[in-house]
């Protein structure tokens, strides 16, 4: 489709004079060379014209800006009046407000799509410009993009302000009940994790979606919230053979990663050492995420093994640190530092994004975190470059901040990633099914699932592919246009008098439609909850202050909500080696915690422990994990309405040759999604072989004619064109049913992918050239 229409479909009515003009800049490159080739005349008027529409659209949105941030602070005025002067109908004073702020998110939503498309038009613009001149208008253009960025304007702010207010008109007035910084808690409990990539067009409209269900987490309360406290760093390690991405990517039991985190500006004093570990030893194989804090000026004593692992304990306990904290704070730092001596392990890659995090403060079922803006710096000496040398051999780079898109860094030490990246993780250990809202928004068209994608390998594979052996499955995803048509009914829209709409329906319907379920809920009275899933609850929250344990692997995968369940056989790419295994990669986030509450929060709650069998057992003991459990949840009946049910206790048998589908939502009287296994690039290569495998016969046929007709007398003669007959036939027969499947994987058909009739009729047409040999041989 030509930029143009889509630019036309994709306008704003309301707001249709303000974007730029696309069809007329256009007109101008053609118009001006119809006659004579293009003067500097030319080159100067266009370049006039195209500026003037830089700034007209640039002017635009500062201007809708400075009126939604107004907004918000109205919004914000009248809310704390209502919390102050508490008297009658205060309900129906905060449903109000709460579709101000609707229409509010809804300005912003279609600003970010305005200033999206706005600024890809300019960009097609001027690579038109400079394919009809034959000038490079595009690299002149760079420094009035910069002064009027449109790839840089942010609603992270506006966003995280609506979501505090929303929240407030949620609870009438009252701050949300529960820990806000519920740090360990929330890390210890089993999740079934699922990601997907977003188009960057998509972006705000899903960060939209989910704060009107769930409200946004920050990371530090005790100051005004500003676009870098979304800033997430981290430096990975490795050695030159890069065991660490390969033990990852082929899930090797004991596989680690290990990283240096830190959030917000480089200044920052507190770095994470983080480690996370497939099937640990000493948790009977659970695969388990630790860290502990460390000041930044610590951090090269530390990896030199100069400020060891005692040095921390005493210092700890010196300061009268929980004796439990202590003890998995040294068996951490002895376990990273083992590794740092034995395999040898180097400063690689530094992976950069902003962070929007979602989660309700008394509700640790479900978490959400976004990550926009996803670079790869190269941090590594291999290539002879000395990139940390200020001091020498530091930790990390000192040249490189946190101002995405770092455009003073040269192409060949960045990589930007074209998506943003969207995590969900879903507590499975009391039989928790995915909301509604969630499946609607995971099977629509504004996310596109890669299960176990890894931020680490994603880098490494790109800058060190001709050091690697194997390759993530999902760079063959890189090279496929992810969006979809939109879906009718889903996700942000608005009506033809403009009015906001959430997934087809109005505000008002969906929360009267929510207070009717609560209501429902308070008759009914609250679900039980059995003993077992008490006495579970109880062992497992005694973990909560310090580890983030995850369920093992084979577990996750049985148990994993049938809306995010993808198979995925093989989860790389093999080059050199012959391997079966495949690599799944978490990213848990750091604790944050919702705008406008006043809890404190202690960045020790997540300490945990890690590390491989070695003396720090003996100084300091690895706790236990609580009993494991058998079944964590039975799969739902006929009566349910929608369910969490493992992997293999699906019993949808379908005929052979035809594509998987699960019944996402069954039950009585609903109707169920279906939903196709992603296809692979080994089924194009199954369809090729199938058809070279008939190709080989109608050779091994062609070949018998060919002798029959050249050395045989009459009789072979005429059978020997039977034959050959024949084996045209089937040839033809074979690349019809090769072209039709290979359209059938491409579309996603539901069709049957097996031959019934083909083989059958092959059987049947050799039998009568037999006897027709027969018959003209012995009549």
């Amino acid at each position: 489709m030509k930029y143009g229409i889509e630019l036309q479909e994709n306008v704003f009515p309301p707001w249709r004079l303000s974007y730029v003009s696309y069809d007329i800049l256009k007109q101008e490159l053609k118009s001006r060379q119809l006659n004579h080739g293009w003067t500097n005349k030319d080159e100067a008027d266009f370049t006039h014209l195209l500026e003037n529409e830089l700034t007209k659209v640039y002017d635009f949105v500062n201007a809708k800006l400075a009126e939604i941030d107004a907004r918000i602070l109205y919004c914000e005025r009248t809310i704390q009046t209502l919390q102050k002067n508490n008297t009658g109908n205060q309900d129906s004073n905060y449903s109000i407000m709460d579709e101000a702020l609707t229409d509010i998110l809804f300005d912003v939503n279609d600003l970010s799509k305005f200033t999206r498309v706005n600024y890809v038009a300019i960009q097609k613009i001027l690579k038109k410009h400079d394919k009809w001149t034959g000038l490079n208008l595009k690299q002149g253009f760079v420094n009035k993009l910069r002064e009027k960025p449109l790839d840089k304007q942010r609603f992270d702010v506006a966003i995280v302000y609506i979501s505090a207010l929303h929240d407030i008109c949620r609870n009438r007035g009252k701050q949300s009940p529960g820990n806000s910084a519920s740090g360990g808690d929330q890390n210890a409990f089993e999740r079934a994790t699922a990601k997907y990539w977003i188009h960057p067009d998509n972006i705000t409209e899903v960060k939209a979606i989910i704060m009107l269900h769930l409200p946004v987490l920050i990371f530090d309360k005790s100051k005004k919230y500003e676009p870098e406290d979304s800033a997430v760093s981290s430096v990975y390690y490795d050695n030159p053979n890069f065991d660490l991405y390969t033990g990852r990517l082929q899930r090797d039991e004991m596989a680690e990663a290990i990283r240096f985190r830190w959030y917000g500006k480089t200044s920052s004093k507190n770095v994470f050492i983080e480690r996370k570990t497939h099937h640990a030893v000493w948790l009977d194989g659970a695969s388990v995420k630790d860290r502990f804090r460390m000041n930044e000026d610590r951090v090269n004593s530390f990896v030199s093994g100069q400020y060891t692992a005692d040095q921390i304990v005493n210092e700890l306990r010196a300061k009268g640190t929980d004796e439990a904290i202590i003890n998995d704070t040294g068996f951490i730092a002895t376990g990273v530092q083992k590794s740092f001596r034995e395999k040898k392990l180097d400063p690689i890659l530094r992976v950069f994004y902003n962070r929007t995090a979602f989660q309700l403060p008394d509700s640790q079922m479900l978490r959400i975190s976004l990550d926009t803006d996803l670079t790869f710096i190269r941090e590594d000496h291999l290539d002879g470059r000395m990139r940390r040398q200020n001091p020498p051999n530091n930790w990390r780079r000192t040249d490189v901040g946190i101002d995405s898109p770092f455009h003073y860094l040269p192409e060949s030490e960045i990589l930007r990633f074209p998506y943003a990246v969207l995590e969900t993780k879903l507590q499975t250990h009391l039989g928790q099914q995915p909301p509604a809202w969630l499946n609607s928004l995971v099977e629509g068209h504004l996310v596109h699932e890669v299960p176990r994608f890894s931020k680490y390998l994603h880098g490494a594979c790109y800058f060190y592919k001709n050091k690697l052996a194997l390759l993530p499955w999902w760079l063959s995803e890189m090279n496929v246009d992810i969006r979809k048509p939109r879906a009718e009914n889903i996700g942000l829209t608005r009506s033809k008098s403009f009015k906001p709409l959430i997934d087809g329906r109005y505000r008002r319907a969906m929360i009267e439609e929510r207070e009717q379920v609560n209501k429902a809920a308070v008759v009914g009275g609250p679900t039980p909850v059995s003993a077992t899933n008490k006495n579970l609850a109880e062992n497992v929250k005694e973990l909560n202050r310090r580890r983030s344990a995850s369920i093992d692997e084979k577990t996750a995968a049985a148990w994993r909500p049938t809306a995010n369940s993808r198979n995925k056989n093989e989860e790389y790419t093999l080059i050199d080696l012959n391997s079966s295994s495949n690599q799944n990669l978490d990213n848990p986030h750091a604790v944050s915690e919702p705008l406008l509450r006043q809890d404190n929060y202690s960045n020790n709650s997540n300490i945990g422990f890690n590390m491989k069998n070695n003396d720090s057992f003996d100084r300091y003991p690895p706790p236990t994990l609580p009993p494991p459990v058998n079944k964590f949840y039975q799969a739902a009946g006929n009566n349910s309405s929608g369910r969490l049910v493992p992997n293999k206790d699906i019993s949808y048998k379908k005929q052979l040759g035809q594509p998987i589908e699960v019944d996402l939502e069954g039950g009585k009287g609903g109707k169920g999604i279906n939903k196709k296994v992603k296809v692979e690039p080994k089924t194009f290569f199954a369809n090729e072989r199938t058809f070279i495998a008939w190709l080989q016969f109608c050779a091994l046929l062609l070949t018998v004619a060919l002798n029959l007709l050249n050395f045989g007398d009459n009789t072979s003669r005429i059978v020997g064109g039977v034959f050959i007959g024949l084996s045209a036939g089937i040839a033809i027969y074979a690349l019809y049913r090769f072209e039709k499947r290979a359209w059938m994987i491409n579309n996603r058909s539901n069709g049957r992918y097996d031959d019934i009739w083909g083989p059958a009729v092959l059987c049947v047409l050799l039998v009568i050239a037999l006897i027709i040999n027969f018959y003209l041989r012995f009549r």
